[in-house]
């Protein structure tokens, strides 16, 4: 098995490779009757594209979606949507140099110990160019969203790159769709400029962080045991590409926390219950509380470089390794709608799951 599918009651399986003729993902689990077409998944997609600053890799890829199956007349039929998205500026010459060697920080050596066989072109399965087909899957997922939870909004931006730090006294959320880095503080967007062409001028790359904030999620969604919403929620971060590290609210630096600085405290309000903070990160064992749920995770920095690395080849020689090709200087921009469409993926699994569980029931406080 090659573990291609992710989600329990919504689900989707990606298939292709960075330099195949194309890629896609089969989503099923849709209920029917759901508004979906290609200019709406395009939207999404269009967030991701490459080649749209001079930030992220040259790649032209126009990521123009099409859906194969499972819309009819504007809606969705709750059979298998298809999407497909073609390659269609692929330069598999590029990687030429690199067939029989190990790009130091890439998959490239564990693809060859695991199959003993591996698609050199761009990276194949291992490339962030299979994200592609993980934002139309999240599209489809937004939209059954908008019809089931419509007051729900998820919203990722970037908090670090490299030594730069989102300063949070001038958080905007406004501003994130504004520049290319979904950075909410535009005010800072030139010196990040500045700081990224300095990296890439030095031909060299750099990590980031992300971080996913989801405003009005139900309360209720999740399990205690083996499917806790922040388990999901934390793989699914951790299966894109290039990410090394996954915190819920105050993550890891709950370490440096005592119990009583950590705890939640909670009055009732006129609506229900009210936190007074939220340092769980609107998670507690494993079930939305219905405050802001916080996600946050890292990005490595690309590994494909222009400055020569030691590595080995096939044969066990000692080599360098310089990885022509046009690449991200920071891989995690392109991150941020692939986390966007990877929360909603997660979110609507769990909203189904427990619509099937419990029919949307909730225990009730403060009445009799």
């Amino acid at each position: 098995m090659s573990y291609n599918t992710f989600g329990r009651e919504f689900r989707f399986t990606t298939w292709g490779e960075s330099h195949g003729p194309a890629l896609g993902a089969t989503v099923d689990g849709v209920p029917p009757g759901v508004l979906l077409s290609e200019d709406y998944i395009q939207r999404f997609m269009d967030r991701r594209r490459p080649g749209t600053s001079k930030h992220t890799t040259q790649r032209r890829e126009a990521d123009q979606v099409r859906i194969l199956s499972g819309v009819f007349e504007g809606v969705t039929t709750g059979t298998a949507i298809q999407l497909m998205i073609e390659n269609t500026d692929q330069r598999s010459k590029d990687y030429g140099d690199i067939a029989t060697s190990f790009r130091p920080g890439h998959a490239d050596i564990s693809y060859h110990l695991k199959y003993g066989v591996r698609d050199y072109r761009g990276g194949g399965r291992s490339s962030a160019r299979e994200t592609a087909a993980r934002v139309a899957a999240g599209a489809v997922a937004h939209a059954v969203l908008a019809k089931l939870a419509p007051d729900m909004q998820i919203i990722g931006y970037m908090v670090q790159m490299g030594a730069l730090h989102l300063d949070r006294d001038r958080f905007d959320a406004d501003a994130i769709d504004g520049n290319p880095f979904f950075l909410p503080d535009a005010g800072a967007v030139e010196a990040w400029s500045d700081y990224l062409d300095g990296i890439r001028k030095d031909r060299n790359s750099v990590g980031a962080a992300i971080e996913v904030l989801v405003r009005h999620c139900p309360p209720g969604l999740g399990a205690p045991v083996y499917a806790k919403l922040d388990t999901d929620l934390a793989a699914a971060m951790m299966s894109i590409n290039a990410v090394k590290g996954v915190e819920i609210g105050e993550g890891m630096a709950a370490a440096g926390l005592t119990g009583v600085d950590n705890a939640d405290e909670i009055r009732m309000g006129e609506d229900g219950p009210m936190f007074l903070s939220n340092h769980a990160g609107g998670i507690l064992g494993g079930i939305s509380t219905g405050q802001d749920i916080v996600v946050r995770f890292s990005i490595k920095p690309t590994s494909s470089i222009t400055t020569p690395r030691r590595s080995i080849n096939s044969r066990g020689e000692e080599i360098e390794v310089i990885t022509k090709g046009r690449h991200d200087p920071c891989v995690g921009i392109r991150a941020v709608p692939v986390a966007e469409a990877m929360a909603a993926c997660v979110l609507l699994d769990h909203l189904l799951m427990d619509r099937a569980q419990t029919g949307g029931l909730r225990g009730r406080i403060g009445q009799d």
